[in-house]
């Protein structure tokens, strides 16, 4: 009889240690990303202790939208890549978290606001701040905003289709980050 509380207890033990460890990884995507026109993104994440969880993420806009001729184009195409650390005051993945995040990003932008783009590099560094709400065991609803400082190199032109370079430089940015309504399977 001893032998089998024993032994229960043993699996017990293992069942209970390997279901609380189950859930350390997360991928999501940004529904207000894809409202971006059509950014396509994805993040992952690994929970390395009750309170931290590193990500990686990466972003990918190939589109040019047109409005009638070539020369009406408006783009908003980019490559972004981004790691970074959360600290999430409860549990991870789930809760109120912080996250600080280093990021490069290609751009080419232009003909939304007015007919001038802009293409270049950034690189830099961001704080964020959100909440994720537990769905169910596996799916997470989060939401979260942020802002992101750095360095940037880049032309202006005179408008998306042209080619025309009116201007070109180097210099400090900040701009608003990661507005986002993201959703989460928990592994």
């Amino acid at each position: 009889m001893r032998k089998t509380v024993l032994i229960l207890a043993a699996v017990c033990g293992l069942v209970c240690h390997n279901s609380a460890r189950a859930q350390k990884f997360s991928i999501s995507t940004d529904l207000l990303g894809y409202a971006c026109l059509g950014t396509l993104n994805a993040e992952a994440s690994y929970s390395v202790s009750r309170y931290w969880s590193i990500t990686a993420g990466a972003r990918y806009n190939p589109f040019i939208f047109r409005k009638g001729d070539a020369g009406r184009q408006f783009q908003l195409r980019q490559q972004s890549y981004t790691v970074g650390a959360r600290l999430w005051p409860w549990h991870t993945l789930s809760g109120w978290w912080f996250e600080g995040k280093l990021r490069y990003q290609e751009f080419n932008m232009g003909g939304i606001f007015s007919r001038a783009a802009k293409e270049g590099d950034r690189f830099g560094t961001g704080l964020y701040a959100g909440y994720t709400y537990m769905l169910s065991r596996h799916f997470n609803l989060e939401f979260g905003a942020g802002v992101w400082t750095g360095y940037e190199i880049y032309r202006k032109y005179s408008c998306p289709a042209c080619g025309v370079t009116t201007s070109s430089g180097r210099g400090w940015f900040v701009l608003p980050d990661d507005i986002k309504i993201a959703v989460v399977y928990v592994f």
